[in-house]
Order: C-alpha cells, then structure tokens, then sequence
C-alpha cells in the first residue's frame, strides 16, 4: 500500500521502488512510530476526528504492533515504502478502515521529525549511560595508582612528569565535556514538532502542548516551514559523537603505545585483545585499533548528512531521508566504541616501575630547575639557557640526572645551590606545582576527589 496515490495514473517503476524504499535501515524507529500515533491518536479524538471507541481501537492496535515489532519475524517478507507505510497497513490489518483516520492533519514529514527525536532522545540517554560508566572506570584506575609517575608528552617527547592520576583526570575532563555535549544535544532534541504538518501546519486544533506533556518533550516546536527542513539536531548529535569518538580515539592511540613492548607501561587483558593466526607470540590491542579505527567513520556520518543539507531550499526535500543511515550509524559505533573503551580500562593493569623508569632516565626535571632558578631572582630565560647547558653536557656524557651530585652541580654552575639537588627526584619537582589543574600531588588529590563527586552527582 502507499500512503499517496490518487493524483497518480499508474504506480512507481521496480527501479524507483528499490532505489527510493527505506525500510531496512528505519524499520527501527517503529516502536518511536508507534509511540507517537498513540498520541496523536488521543490528540484527534479531542478535536472530535475520532471517537471513544476508535481511539481506544488504535491505540490498543499499536501497542500491539510495538509488541510483535520486537521480533524479527516481524519484518519478514515486508516490502512497504517506509516504516510508515508499514506501521498503516499493520494497523489496519488489525482496527480495520479506522486506521485510515490516523493521518488526519498529520504528514510523514512532522511524523519523521517527531519518531526520530524520540529515538534520539532515547539513544542519547544509553550513550549517557555507558559514559559515566567510563568517567567511572577512569576514576577506578586512577584511585588504583595514586603515586604513579610518569612521563608527560608534547610533540611525542618527554617534557616533564606528572602523576598517572594527573593524566587519567585528563581524559576524565574531556569525556566530562562530551557528555555535556550530548546534554546540550538533547535538549535540543527534546522539543516536539507534531501539527507541523507537511510545512504549513495542520489544518486541525490538535493540542500540541498536551501531546508534548505525553511523549516527555521540554517544549514544542515554533515554526512549521523550520520543522520540514530541520536537521540541525541530528547533525548536533552527530558533532557530539565526533567530538567524543575523537577523544576515544586519542585514548586509544595512547594506550596502544604505552602498552607496546618498546613502552611496556600497561598489561591489556586478554579478553580486550587478540593473537596473530601466524606469529604465537602476538597479543595485540585490536580493540583500541578498531575504535580508533571506527573514529573515521563517524567523522563520515557527520560530513555526509553535513554535505546533504548544504543548499537544500526550503523546507522538506527527499535528499533528507539519507538523515537516517548517518545518525544510526553514528550512535551504534559511539556506543559500542565507549563500552569497548571502558571493558578495556577495567581490565588493563599499569606497571609503574616502566614509565618511572623513563622519568629517571631523562630530563624531564629539567623545567623544575628552571623554575628553581627562577625563584631565586634569575631571569626565567637565563635560566632556561643554564639548565639547557647542564642538558646538553648530560647528553654528551652519558649522565641521567640521578647521576648527578648536590657537589658536581655547583661545580658546573655555582648558582645551582646544594637544595637544587633534591629537584633530581621528579616528585619533588611535582609538589611545586599545587595550583589547582597541576599535577602536585595534592593537587591531584583534590582533583580525584572532585571528579567522584561529580559522578556521583551526574549518577542517573
């Protein structure tokens, strides 16, 4: 059955039929479908368009649909238009000629709007979900290794250490700053666009404000012709899952490193790893590869519904059908992405005698020397130009900083003064900086502590 018709002579061609149908990849916006004509169902009774009996009829025939929907055999042999056209002709098959009544002053375009908001909504709630469970398994890891040093990185070169709490936290913030993207998104989600229609709004009194109450939506939408062209709230989905799929994917290059035999700072489980089918001695981090690897695909959905809104002229256009596939994907590879990363968090296990080793063996202190001078009335740049030379004769001589004594430091340099030499351990180094963002120690303590309320906080 089609949902249109009468102005037609004769039906679509097999070739359109196939090109332009959309029921394998939105058949799962049926139980938001079903939700919605439920609503909508009460919402046309109030204006007298059905009565008592009907609407009780319908209603109680979606619910059935949304029940038989939850098996796969459910679709089998379907070859409706859209998940539309199916959800119609399943409804008649059970309330009979009624069903004709439930598009009254409605159009597949608000009803779109409408189901898809309702998915969202729900899917961005279970990506919420798996997020703090992650934010959860970062503060686990770094309540684990409190005293953990490491080195900290820019351009991929020791620069100076920090604790591992310290850069766990990091990322903590990061993904802190997604999940309130994905808030953000949400409420722009959250606003009801039924009695749009197909752009002029509808022609029935139908009370949008009662319709919103029922489906849990924040507010209703203002504008008929805005609600046929909008996907601005998909697309702010899709820049939330890109940015959060970024910082996964960051995370995972990280780790993928540091659990390498050249860094050999983390142990991954098994369960989060796999072997090589011809090298026994394999263990390698497939799962951070993949979500690294699914990263670029998301970042595809974005640019593709991006590429596909661009100059569509006002309102609906059928280039927007191609929302769907994107936003599916989209949530199915964020979801999976932020389970994979938390399942390998938990089962990875730091050996911190590796990163400290590194510490020791560099000059990662070199800035706490710096600074020390500093302290003492030299110019930050002179400063900077004297421990540079200190470096540079380390290099030559083969001499790590622990190699060095409080006497061969003044002989080198006399403004280096027998208290500098306690700067040789990287912790000391690290209780100068107890600002609040800085890797001392308190600091870090009070930033761990702070993150777990927080948690506790955002817990749902």
């Amino acid at each position: 059955m089609k949902l249109w018709g009468g102005r037609f002579e004769s039906g679509p061609s097999e070739v359109f039929e196939r090109f332009s149908g959309s029921l394998h990849f939105d058949q799962r916006l049926i139980d938001a479908d079903c939700r919605g004509s439920q609503a909508f169902a009460r919402a046309l009774q109030q204006v007298g368009i059905l009565n008592a009996h009907e609407c009780t009829t319908l209603v109680d025939a979606f619910e059935e649909i949304r029940t038989e929907a939850r098996e796969p055999a459910f679709f089998e042999g379907a070859s409706d238009e859209d998940v539309h056209t199916l959800v119609i002709r399943k409804l008649k098959e059970r309330a009979g000629a009624v069903a004709d009544k439930i598009h009254t002053g409605r159009s597949r375009n608000d009803q779109v709007s409408l189901d898809l908001r309702l998915w969202l909504r729900d899917e961005i709630d279970a990506c919420l979900d798996v997020l703090w469970e992650l934010l959860a398994s970062l503060v686990r890891m770094a309540q684990h290794y409190p005293d953990a040093i490491v080195p900290g990185y820019t351009h991929t070169r020791r620069a100076q250490p920090v604790l591992w709490a310290h850069y766990l936290l990091a990322y903590f913030e990061m993904f802190a700053r997604d999940r309130q993207r994905l808030i953000e998104t949400r409420g722009r989600v959250n606003v009801m666009p039924l009695g749009s229609a197909a752009l002029a709004g509808s022609g029935f009194p139908i009370d949008r404000d009662s319709i919103a109450k029922e489906l849990g939506f924040e507010s209703i939408t203002t504008n008929s012709m805005d609600v046929s062209g909008d996907r601005d709230f998909a697309l702010d989905f899709l820049h939330a899952a890109s940015m959060t799929m970024l910082h996964l994917s960051r995370l995972a290059e990280d780790w993928i490193l540091y659990s390498g035999e050249e860094y050999g700072w983390l142990d991954l489980g098994d369960g989060v790893t796999s072997g090589s089918s011809i090298m026994p001695q394999k263990k390698n981090p497939d799962s951070l590869e993949l979500i690294r690897g699914k990263c670029g695909g998301v970042f595809g959905d974005y640019t593709a519904l991006f590429l596909t809104m661009k100059g569509l002229p006002m309102t609906y256009n059928r280039d927007m059908q191609e929302d769907k596939p994107r936003i599916f994907d989209a949530a199915d590879q964020l979801r999976g992405s932020l389970e994979m990363a938390r399942a390998v968090i938990d089962s990875t296990r730091l050996n911190p005698a590796g990163p400290a080793a590194a510490v020791q063996e560099s000059w990662a202190v070199a800035t706490d020397f710096a600074d020390s001078l500093a302290r003492n009335g030299m110019p930050f740049h002179q400063a900077h130009s004297l421990v540079g030379k200190l470096v540079l004769e380390s290099v030559k001589s083969g001499k790590r900083p622990s190699d060095w004594t409080a006497e061969e430091l003044a002989a080198f340099a006399p403004e280096f003064n027998a208290g500098m030499a306690r700067l040789l351990s990287p912790l000391e180094g690290m209780k100068t900086r107890e600002l609040p963002g800085g890797t001392g120690p308190a600091a870090v303590a009070r930033a761990l502590s702070e993150a777990e309320a927080r948690l506790q906080h955002w817990k749902r």
